[in-house]
């Protein structure tokens, strides 16, 4: 364990000073030893700090409260949990890109800080349905079987139903905690969190031992937006904390769909809410990765060693050129030369998958080189 790793572990546990501030302390003062070392003197001059705050600061540079931080510390490694920061060469980079990313991120399991691939966030009510936890399973699964990470927040009901749907088609997959990354909330999700701890990953920016406050779940939902590149939304009320992380990914740039429901449902009032905003509809899973933008689904190819493979034996293998292709048309027609600039695909090569589309079905040329789906 480094010395750094230790005074970042105490900057991390200061309550009253936020991450972007605890950011801009280590800048100012080139690290985080550093910033505990300050005097009098280096405090005033920290002009984004509040009288509050550099109080807050003057009370943990305490050496009893160092002190207690490192058997903290040390307690929480022996048990495996780990630590990066942002100036670290594990931090997620998917993270360093959004407008509030924490400090620190505390995790657990194995290559817990790597998100290599294409993650979609799975979110929903807690008193979910028997409807939602089905479809919710299933989209868990089938989304990993194609090579997806599915994240969540690990809560009962949508979020864990994605995760166990998940973990049974392998391994890596995600919670962000509201409480430490020691802390299994609620109870009853145990048994999927010591499986997320032994096949999967478990992160939070809340320091080992924090419980699950009820302040600590709005803030963690920004981090699994910033960590997914696709949130689906399975079942949300009107006021829902799942709304929040929808919003969170919006402001990201990150698409979001949502699932219907029935309209005289209270449990599907969310989605319908977030639909109607323009948000993608969720049909099935392998209409999902069909609509899926041409990057996502280059990188999943990359990634990906058991793609999705539909039981109608006329689908088209996700890794196919014709596939990508049917990806990037619609019901409005579309011309060759936008079709070229989108995939990058050599004229020659599209023109042979725009054929064996067009004879099999599923497009149709409307106009001379416009093109629209069929199905």
């Amino acid at each position: 364990m480094s010395k750094e790793e230790e005074f970042v572990f105490w900057l991390a546990c200061i309550q009253g000073i936020s991450s972007s501030k605890k950011r801009l302390l280590q800048e100012t003062f080139g690290c985080a030893k550093a910033v505990y070392y300050i005097e009098e003197t280096g405090r005033k001059s920290c002009w984004f700090l509040t009288e509050k705050e550099k109080v807050a600061l003057k009370e943990h540079q305490k050496e009893a409260v160092l002190d207690e931080r490192k058997r903290v510390w040390e307690k929480a490694r022996k048990k495996g949990i780990k630590l990066t920061y942002w100036t670290d060469s594990a931090y997620p980079e998917k993270l360093s890109r959004i407008a509030q990313p924490p400090y620190a991120l505390f995790g657990a399991g194995k290559e817990c800080f790597a998100f290599e691939g294409v993650t979609a966030a799975i979110v929903g009510a807690r008193e979910a349905s028997a409807y939602g936890r089905q479809m919710t399973y299933e989209y868990g699964r089938e989304l990993a079987k194609a090579g997806m990470n599915i994240i969540s927040g690990m809560a009962r009901g949508i979020d864990a139903a994605g995760l166990e749907g998940a973990l049974l088609e392998g391994k890596g997959h995600c919670a962000v905690l509201g409480s430490g990354v020691d802390v299994c909330y609620p109870k009853d999700n145990q048994r999927l969190y010591q499986r997320l701890w032994e096949d999967g990953r478990i992160l939070s920016e809340y320091p080992p031992g924090t419980p699950p406050l009820a302040r600590n779940f709005p803030p963690r939902n920004r981090i699994i937006s910033g960590l997914a590149d696709v949130v689906l939304v399975m079942e949300a009320r009107k006021r829902s904390g799942s709304l929040i992380t929808a919003d969170f990914a919006l402001e990201q740039g990150k698409d979001v769909y949502a699932l219907p429901g029935p309209v005289t449902s209270d449990l599907s009032r969310g989605c319908h809410q977030l639909i109607r905003q323009g948000a993608g509809i969720l049909v099935s899973p392998e209409e999902f990765l069909c609509d899926l933008p041409y990057k996502l689904q280059k990188s999943l190819i990359e990634f990906c060693k058991n793609p999705v493979k539909n039981s109608n034996e006329n689908e088209i293998m996700l890794e196919s050129p014709e596939k990508l292709l049917y990806s990037v048309l619609s019901l409005e027609p579309k011309n060759i030369q936008e079709i070229e600039d989108q995939l990058s695909l050599p004229r020659g090569e599209i023109m042979e998958a725009l054929l064996n589309l067009e004879m099999n079905g599923w497009i149709q040329e409307v106009s001379k080189n416009d093109y629209i789906r069929l199905k």
